[in-house]
């Protein structure tokens, strides 16, 4: 049987690729067809000798010998022989065994197929009915037990055998990138001067550039030659850092697109201006990688759809195409949402427990109940106004300021700990599969200059002072701008509660404070979306005065700034309203006043952490429906409006359409109509650049904020988390794969400077939670009134229960006939709805009723403040390290495959250089 009667075999036309693999442990499952069978007697020794007898193992020096006769053998009958000469030993990862059956050569391959399993292919032919057997022979691989555990949870799906499948390899039929520009009616302009220019420094760099003109557009096919990559495999090799890293026998076309991508950014005209530089002068008008349409509806059908919300996601077929990077920002929003369960169960228990004393909860009677007349909360149209009107308002605040918080604020801290500890160990699993475990991005970076450049100069490591002392004064001022505009948002809810409070409508007049407030954390959302987009402009020319080294490094530092930028942003207000609202506002008499004229705001006599929930609730809810609102319309919208705007699509020839299903033979390419099809509908898609994956990554990473530092006042705030990723996940795979073009896969081994930020905010956490609930929180005090100033003080026990008498216990009284008090309120202002003229009326602080000066239980009770605070965060503190010392941050088995690896590596390389010498 000669190799064209073979070729003839469907199964033969499926894939010309072997890749073999030589291990001890193998073990092989009989093939049994149907159609026609095969039994060993009918081989020939020297084959009976590469096939188990009892499927169990190939005998490794058989195979190796019989890989050596094929490899130097010149016979043209001989398949694959290119192929397996050109593979090293230690990467190889599949056997070939071959035999003769019936005085025919026959190979016996086990080609890796979806699924897997035995594959049996028959085929007539004009001479002899020919029959194939295909033998599953596959190295036991072992996956790591933290993937294993993962997907028993749900949190990924990777079908079996496919964690351990390689990236996609190039085909002819892809082209690396493609550039687009429009047409230019004078070709004496400058524009077309520089385009042209461009485009012949690629082809000195044997880039072959195919152009296709479409109407007012130009697309330029890149594809770069065998060479380049050849270069980039041995670079990688003999690198200190990255030589044990991935497969190096292979470039699959994700590699290929880092390569070239940084080759046309790095690829300068006599002007000296780069692709970016003529980007911005509208030179070219898009850059881009092509999506793969095979691999695009595969994510479509198992990931990026809304039906498979609640399944897991196949994170090793997210990485072989969008690169490392991806993978682990959706395998670390995959962790973090499962993580999310527990919490946002325990935080609807803690809202529930407070929902179940609402009738029974004495400190909601005693306010519903109350006739005690407060003090009014503005100046000359606030009057005095019954506390049994905020009865409402009690309620609400019994709701998340309860004795369940403290436990639920302590649980939230040793939370953050676990989840980071535990997603270091599946981190380390998924690395450790896909051997990136020592990869080092700047020192890849270094390997690409050269691979573009053989005569580049290294770009040396520098430090000035200036530049550092430079920005950091302009982070400061940045940070005092946005601590600015709190200050700004506090002046805007005082006049707004004035103006409330003196308006014609009743129901806002009667809550002017509420109105306020609620109204203060819509403006604040306002200036979230337009501070966002001012700190991104800030952080990146901060980056330009620093001149960082190298992308990596300037991918860390503007991580830094940005975080930090909108972390104030986020947060600043939130720390008012939690420290700060209702403590310094002053009292009757002796008011504070902003320009001697607007009082400040004062906090509910049932406490102030409503304030601040209320402000959290607003922010979230807008922040993550607003946001994903227009994330998922804007792209799709744009995507729409680009369609109507271009002519239809042709549709695929029949030729090329069966090319692009099938494994194209080395040289064939589409036609050019084909080509600029596929071409025009990946130029309709958003366009997507270095940072789109950190504007994600910083939505969640603020979302973790919202979960952890401030979940005392919020105990809902996960379970809002929880089901804002669960959405976003399938969001914003649907906008990778569907709405937007490919990112550029970017190798990596961990999610870089976020895993320090995390960790910063777990450490925060604990501070802010310890200072809410001994500060904000009314639980201190009620602590103290139990055991100190209560029915059941000094162990007293009674019959009523020991909170009775509280509400009163924390208001003072001002009379009007003090001179002062009378200057502060008109008499208009003391006159009851009941239309009753009141001589005196209450306030929520501890103060003496005769001279106004703070009592000793206000001091008792600022100790027992500061004194939980210190003792709830050692505590906590403590808890952390623990968790982080009981929970290893790498798998045993992680270490030990990765110790094995580069022993076996290390032998490997022995090995050739002795039989070299």
């Amino acid at each position: 049987m000669d190799l064209e009667m073979l070729s003839r075999c469907h199964f033969m036309t499926q894939s010309v690729e072997v890749l073999m693999s030589f291990s001890t442990n193998v073990t092989v499952s009989a093939a049994d067809s149907g159609v026609c069978r095969m039994s060993q007697s009918q081989l020939g020794h020297e084959q009976r000798s590469l096939l188990p007898s009892n499927g169990g193992s190939c005998h490794v020096a058989s195979v190796r010998r019989r890989q050596t006769e094929i490899c130097h053998s010149n016979a043209p009958d001989k398949p694959y022989r290119h192929y397996l000469c050109s593979l090293s030993h230690t990467q190889q990862t599949l056997f070939v065994c071959v035999c003769v059956f019936v005085d025919r050569t026959v190979q016996l391959t086990r080609l890796r197929e979806k699924g897997g399993g035995d594959r049996d292919k028959c085929c007539d032919t004009s001479n002899s009915r020919i029959c194939i057997q295909l033998i599953l022979i596959m190295p036991v691989h072992r996956r790591q037990p933290s993937i294993e555990l993962l997907e028993l949870m749900g949190v990924v799906r990777e079908n079996g055998n496919d964690q351990t499948a390689l990236p996609p390899v190039h085909t002819p039929l892809s082209y690396d990138y493609v550039l687009v520009a429009k047409t230019i009616d004078k070709q004496d302009r400058e524009t077309f001067k520089k385009q042209t220019e461009y485009i012949e420094e690629l082809k000195k760099k044997n880039l072959k550039v195919t152009k296709i003109i479409d109407d007012d557009l130009i697309f330029y096919g890149i594809q770069a030659p065998k060479e380049i990559f050849e270069k980039y495999r041995y670079l990688l090799k003999v690198s200190d850092a990255c030589n044990w890293s991935s497969d190096q026998n292979i470039v699959p076309l994700s590699t290929r697109i880092r390569i070239v991508h940084f080759i046309l950014n790095h690829t300068p005209i006599r002007s000296g201006e780069g692709l970016r530089d003529l980007m911005k002068m509208k030179v070219f008008e898009a850059r881009f990688c092509l999506h793969e349409k095979k691999k695009q509806r595969e994510l479509k059908e198992s990931w990026a759809r809304w039906t498979a919300c609640l399944q897991g996601q196949p994170i090793t077929a997210v990485r072989n195409y969008f690169g490392e990077k991806v993978a682990l920002y959706y395998l670390w929003l995959g962790w973090y949402t499962y993580l999310l369960i527990p919490p946002a169960l325990i935080g609807v228990i803690v809202f529930l427990y407070g929902l179940a004393f609402f009738n029974s909860s004495p400190l909601i009677k005693e306010v519903c109940e109350a006739d005690t007349v407060m003090c009014p909360l503005c100046d000359k149209r606030c009057k005095v106004w019954l506390l049994s009107d905020t009865c409402t308002y009690a309620k609400v605040s019994q709701l998340f300021d309860n004795n369940g918080t403290v436990l639920f604020a302590m649980f939230m801290a040793v939370w953050a700990t676990l989840f980071l500890e535990f997603w270091k160990r599946h981190r380390a699993s998924y690395v450790c599969e896909w051997k990136v475990s020592d990869w080092c991005e700047e020192e890849e970076e270094l390997i690409l200059e050269i691979v573009n450049d053989v005569n580049c100069a290294p770009k040396e490591y520098k430090h000035s002072y200036l530049r550092s002392t430079l920005v950091l004064i302009c982070v400061t001022v940045m940070i005092l701008v946005i601590i600015g505009l709190t200050h700004a948002l506090v002046v805007f809810r005082v006049i707004a509660a004035v103006l409330l409070a003196e308006g014609s409508w009743e129901f806002l007049s009667n809550h002017s404070n509420s109105g306020a407030m609620m109204l203060g954390a819509v403006l604040h959302y306002v200036i979230i979306t337009v501070m966002t987009r001012v700190n991104r402009i800030v952080a990146m020319k901060l980056c330009e005065i620093e001149k960082t080294r190298s992308f990596a490094a300037t991918e860390k530092s503007f991580t830094v700034k940005m975080f930090t930028f909108q972390f104030f942003t986020y947060f600043s207000s939130l720390f008012y309203v939690a420290f700060f609202l209702g403590r310094i506002n002053g009292h009757p008499g002796g008011y504070v006043r902003i320009s001697g004229k607007w009082r400040l705001e004062e906090c509910h006599p049932s406490g102030c952490l409503t304030d601040l929930f209320i402000q959290m609730a607003i922010i979230m809810v807008l922040k993550q429906t607003i946001s994903n609102v227009f994330e998922f319309t804007g792209p799709w919208f744009c995507r729409w409006l680009k369609r109507r705007r271009t002519h239809k699509l042709q549709r695929k020839c029949a030729h090329c359409y069966l090319k692009d299903e099938s494994e194209a033979r080395h040289g064939a390419e589409l036609c050019d109509n084909c080509k600029l099809r596929d071409w025009l509908s990946n130029y309709r898609l958003n366009d997507v650049d270095s940072f789109s994956l950190f504007h994600e990554f910083l939505e969640m990473v603020i979302q973790f904020s919202f979960t952890t530092i401030f979940v005392a006042a919020f105990p809902l705030a996960p379970l809002l988390a929880l089901i804002n990723n669960v959405i976003e996940i399938r969001l914003d795979a649907i906008k990778m794969v569907t709405l937007e073009r490919r990112l550029v896969p970017k190798k990596t081994n961990d999610i870089g400077v976020w895993i320090d930020v995390l960790e910063a905010i777990g450490v925060l956490a604990v501070i802010a939670n310890g200072l809410v609930i001994g500060v904000s929180s009314d639980f201190i005090p009620r602590l103290v009134y139990r055991y100190r100033y209560g029915p059941c003080a000094n162990g007293t026990v009674t019959d009523t229960d020991c909170m009775v008498g509280y509400i009163s216990n924390t208001l003072s009284i001002a009379h009007i006939d003090d001179q002062n008090i009378n200057n502060e309120f008109l008499e208009g202002q003391m006159i009851t709805p009941n239309g009753i003229n009141v001589t005196s009326c209450s306030y929520k602080d501890y103060r003496s009723n005769e001279d106004y000066s703070l009592t000793p239980q206000f001091w008792l009770i600022l100790a027992v403040r500061f004194a939980f605070v210190i003792l709830f965060e050692h505590v906590v503190v403590i808890f952390k390290f623990i968790a982080a010392w009981f929970v290893p941050s790498a798998p045993m088995q992680v270490k030990n495959d990765r110790l094995f690896d580069k022993l076996n590596r290390l032998k490997e390389e022995l090995r050739c250089v002795s039989s070299n010498v």
